[in-house]
């Protein structure tokens, strides 16, 4: 199937590893051209040029930029229009806040993750909604928690949900434009970030075998495997879904 993203415009945000970067590798593997942010130049250098492998010269071009940062939205939509002349969508994608218990987390390590998961998501959507048009998309890597609360991860488990939702009410917003809003939830993707949660009680195999006879596929997902779900709903193919939550879990979630 032609997912029809051939020169198609994407921002991809958080993407010199991990879900980000692979979302972005599969845009740009089918024809799409990416703006990548990441907070290192080295970091996005180095994904620029294994994306550009991926599409070909060009495809990629890279910031240096934190969701965090309040001028980070607009500039990133305007390297984007003026590096490519386009905007057709922008996947949200920042990492995830520090584990521990709601209990004992700071109010430093709240406003800290609130001003990059949740204002800093905003704020790119905001802008990103002023700069499309009819049949632009806005995408949220959001998690598992939106549904339910995962264990040892307080802060995600309060903010999630509610940036699903806020999602929700955009989708709402923007649909008398052409302009979709959707959000992923993935769960365990063999990541960085989840072998380093995996790690946190000092038994990371233990706890992967844990987490695995939680999920019906019986492992972990790919960030490959995740990348191809996010292309496809930011792609013109997936043009009649808006406002819906996606999980990618390999079936983990019990809810509807």
């Amino acid at each position: 199937m032609d997912l029809g993203l051939k020169d198609k415009v994407y921002v991809v945000t958080g993407a010199t590893r991990g879900l980000g970067f692979a979302a972005a590798r599969e845009l740009a593997a089918d024809g799409a051209r990416v703006l990548i942010s990441g907070r290192g130049q080295e970091a996005v250098d180095a994904a620029v040029a294994e994306l550009d492998a991926a599409g070909g010269a060009g495809t990629a071009h890279g910031v240096v930029a934190d969701n965090a940062d309040p001028a980070t939205a607009e500039r990133l939509i305007a390297e984007a229009t003026g590096h490519f002349g386009r905007l057709d969508g922008v996947l949200i994608s920042v990492g995830g806040p520090p584990a521990g218990p709601v209990a004992t987390a700071s109010d430093e390590a709240w406003r800290g993750a609130f001003e990059s998961v949740f204002l800093g998501a905003l704020r790119i959507a905001r802008a990103a909604a002023e700069a499309l048009g009819e049949g632009g998309v806005i995408g949220f890597v959001l998690s598992a928690s939106v549904r339910q609360p995962i264990p040892g991860l307080g802060i995600s488990n309060g903010l999630r949900p509610g940036l699903a939702m806020a999602a929700k009410s955009l989708a709402d917003e923007l649909g008398p434009r052409g302009i979709r809003v959707l959000g992923l939830l993935p769960a365990r993707i063999d990541t960085d970030r989840v072998r380093e949660l995996d790690a946190l009680g000092g038994d990371p195999d233990g706890a992967r075998a844990q987490a695995v006879a939680t999920i019906p596929l019986g492992r972990y997902g790919t960030a490959e495997e995740f990348g191809k779900v996010a292309a496809f709903l930011l792609s013109p193919a997936a043009s009649y879904l808006t406002g819906v939550m996606i999980p990618v879990d390999g079936g983990a979630l019990r809810t509807l």
